[in-house]
C-alpha cells in the first residue's frame, strides 16, 4: 500500500473512451459516479477532457441526455485552456476547430489572423486551408496545438486526432507547436486551480495511456487507466512508469479508490 502518499483529495476524469464514447454511457459509469458511490467520497471531482468537436455546454448537455450529473464549473476542457493562452498572448487566430466549438472562442477576434490554433476539425483538414495555416506560420505566426492526440474511439472504430495534422504543419515549417491540452503538465496543474490540492492528492482516470495516464503521472499524480474507449492491449507498455493501475471501466476504478486511496 501506498502509506507515504498523502490522503486523496481529487478525482480527475477524462470524458470520451471513459465516461462515454459518442452518443453511448461506458455501462454502469453514470451509477459509479452517483451520490452513493464516487460523489459520496471526501473528494473533489473534475471532467478533463481534450475533446475540441464540441462546446463545453453542447458536451454538457449531451453528457446530461447520458444520465450523468455533472456541474459545468466541474468540466475542464482543452478549449478552455486554449483559449486562456489567446487571450495571454494577445493574438488573433485561423482557428482549426470543428464549428460546434466556436462558442468556446467568442470575442476573441480572428481577422487578420497572426497565429493558427489547431483542434480537432475534420472538415478544415483540406489542402487550402492547411496551407493557409502553413503561409501563417513562415511568416512567424506561433502554432498552438489543442492537442495532439493520434487517434480517437468512434462507434466505427479509431479515427486520427489532430496530432497527425500538427506534427505535419510542424515538419514543413520547423516550428515547434505550443500544446494546450492532455499530457502537457500546465494542464494537469490548471484543472486543479482553485483546488486546495497537491498533484500527489489527486488522481487521473482515463483511456489513453500517454495522453491522460502519462500526462498526470509526470505531472505528480496518479493514473489509473481503463480499458475502455482507445485502448488496446499492451497499451500500459507505452509509458514509464507504468500506469499506478490498469482496470477493465470506470467502475471498477471507482471501486478502487473507494476500497484503498481514501
Amino acid at each position: 500500500r501506498m502509506a507515504a502518499r498523502r490522503a486523496l483529495k481529487a478525482v480527475l476524469v477524462d470524458l470520451s473512451g471513459t465516461l462515454h464514447i459518442e452518443d453511448s454511457a461506458v455501462p454502469g459509469a453514470q451509477e459509479a459516479l452517483k451520490r452513493d458511490r464516487l460523489r459520496r467520497a471526501p473528494v473533489t471531482i473534475r471532467f478533463v477532457t481534450n475533446t475540441t468537436k464540441e462546446c463545453k455546454r453542447d458536451l454538457l448537455e449531451r453528457l446530461t441526455k447520458l444520465g450523468f450529473d455533472i456541474a459545468e464549473n466541474e468540466i475542464f476542457t482543452s478549449l478552455t485552456a486554449a483559449r486562456n493562452l489567446l487571450e495571454q498572448k494577445q493574438v488573433r487566430p485561423l482557428l482549426l476547430v470543428d464549428d460546434k466549438a466556436l462558442p468556446d472562442f467568442t470575442g476573441i477576434a480572428t481577422d487578420d489572423p497572426n497565429a493558427v490554433v489547431v483542434g480537432l476539425a475534420p472538415e478544415h483538414f483540406h489542402y487550402e486551408m492547411m496551407n493557409r495555416a502553413f503561409r501563417l506560420i513562415l511568416d512567424g505566426a506561433p502554432l498552438i496545438a489543442i492537442h495532439k492526440a493520434r487517434y480517437f474511439k468512434k462507434k466505427d472504430g479509431l479515427a486520427l486526432g489532430p496530432g497527425p495534422f500538427v506534427t505535419g504543419l510542424e515538419y514543413a515549417t520547423d516550428a515547434k507547436a505550443t500544446v494546450v491540452g492532455k499530457p502537457e503538465k500546465t494542464f494537469f496543474l490548471e484543472a486543479l486551480r482553485g483546488i486546495d490540492c497537491a498533484p500527489e492528492e489527486a488522481v487521473m482516470i482515463g483511456d489513453d495511456c500517454r495522453d491522460d495516464v502519462g500526462g498526470a503521472q509526470n505531472a505528480g499524480m496518479r493514473g489509473i487507466l481503463v480499458r475502455t474507449g482507445k485502448y488496446r492491449p499492451a497499451d500500459e507498455g507505452k509509458i514509464s512508469p507504468a500506469p499506478y493501475l490498469t482496470c477493465e471501466n470506470f467502475p471498477a476504478a471507482v471501486e478502487h479508490i473507494l476500497e484503498h486511496l481514501l
